[in-house]
């Protein structure tokens, strides 16, 4: 059997390279990373106002276009070539899903519509632990009371946290643990007891927060439903978008390596005639292109909603995590010292890449996951 991107997800995914282009060129990603809120609010308009991106999964009910997870792993793939700076994981890949996953009716009336049109960035905060999404990485607390909960704890590494007009909260009710008592709320950004502040990461291509919940208080309506299963759909289906991401950062990692390699001349001859550049680059071509048919099967698994989209996504993070690795450090080494100065966009690949491993879970968690699952 062939797979293959139909016309109109290969038209999707020429768009986008068009577009990053022209606006998150190595130049503009570097203006992006020093704004307050690690992107640029004009490229953001375009984004959302002009080629719709985060309407992909919003049902055509609330505005949006209905598609599946095929379409945003191949638009997310993209991006990750460009090391595009804007809220579009936190709030397509985060924010939108879990409202899927776990959103009540009128939440998703109130925010669906909004994200499909670019009026809001919503993202998710579950972990204090940044290695471990697993429930027991969630321990701020909350309690009922007088109809509604108060929530109390710190919540680390929320993507655009900071910029968010509202944020999906995981938290346990008090005394409990494990995967048991574990509930999701909807509050806004301006929320009185949320406190919000930007932290520094070795990767500023993706900006992250820690908030602080000072015994916040929320209606009852502020709930959502489905719990422990809604965060781990939401956080499997974000891992799958988040390999996608690495396989194109390691593509472009391969692409750089391989043009240097072309150019740099050393004794008279391109350094990528000699067998050991020719050895790292192919190497780097087989990883990518493992990474991709793992990334490419997990979408697959995601948009029909199977039973092994667990495994699936850890098996495309695990892998993808340490090719995107793998690959920067390779497109270093083949350029040498000059690889790690600011002109050149390797460093920043090693940056994000190096942060991807450990968001979402690190690879040695997924695999060790993949062996519960087999029963190991």
């Amino acid at each position: 059997m062939h797979f293959a991107f139909t016309e109109e997800q290969e038209q999707l995914r020429e768009t986008a390279r068009s577009f990053l282009a022209a606006h998150a060129s190595s130049e503009a990603v570097r203006r992006a990373m020093q704004t307050e809120f690690g992107f640029e609010l004009d490229a953001w308009k375009r984004i959302v106002s002009e080629l719709g991106w985060t309407a992909i999964l919003v049902p055509e009910t609330y505005g949006g276009l209905g598609l599946s997870w095929v379409e945003v792993v191949a638009l997310i793939e993209v991006t990750g070539e460009a090391l595009l700076c804007a809220p579009l994981f936190s709030t397509l890949c985060l924010g939108t899903n879990m409202l899927l996953a776990g959103g009540t009716e009128k939440q998703k009336q109130e925010w669906l519509p909004k994200i499909a049109e670019g009026r809001a960035i919503v993202t998710l905060a579950w972990a204090e632990d940044a290695r471990d999404p697993g429930p027991d990485s969630v321990h701020a607390t909350f309690r009922r009371d007088a109809g509604g909960f108060v929530l109390s704890g710190r919540k680390r590494s929320v993507v655009d946290g900071t910029v968010a007009d509202a944020i999906v909260v995981a938290a346990r009710e008090e005394g409990t643990s494990g995967a048991r008592g574990i509930e999701l709320f909807l509050l806004r950004g301006e929320a009185a007891g949320l406190v919000r502040k930007t932290v520094p990461t070795l990767d500023a291509t993706r900006r992250m927060a820690e908030i602080e919940l000072h015994d916040l208080r929320l209606p009852q309506d502020a709930g959502m439903r489905g719990g422990t299963a809604a965060l781990a759909s939401t956080l499997d289906r974000a891992a799958i978008a988040l390999a996608a991401e690495q396989v194109g950062g390691a593509q472009r990692c391969l692409d750089l390596a391989v043009e240097y390699a072309k150019g740099r001349v050393q004794f008279g001859r391109p350094i990528g005639s000699f067998q050991a550049i020719k050895h790292k680059c192919a190497d780097a071509m087989v990883r990518v292109e493992s990474g991709r048919s793992a990334s490419y099967y997990a979408a697959c698994v995601a948009a029909e909603d199977a039973p092994e989209l667990a495994a699936a996504a850890s098996l495309a993070k695990a892998y993808c995590s340490e090719t995107y690795f793998r690959c920067a450090a390779d497109c270093l080494q083949i350029h040498g010292g000059v690889g790690f100065t600011w002109e050149y966009d390797v460093h920043l690949h090693l940056k994000r890449a190096k942060a991807g491993e450990a968001f979402l879970g690190s690879p040695s968690w997924h695999r060790e996951r993949i062996a519960q699952h087999m029963g190991l």
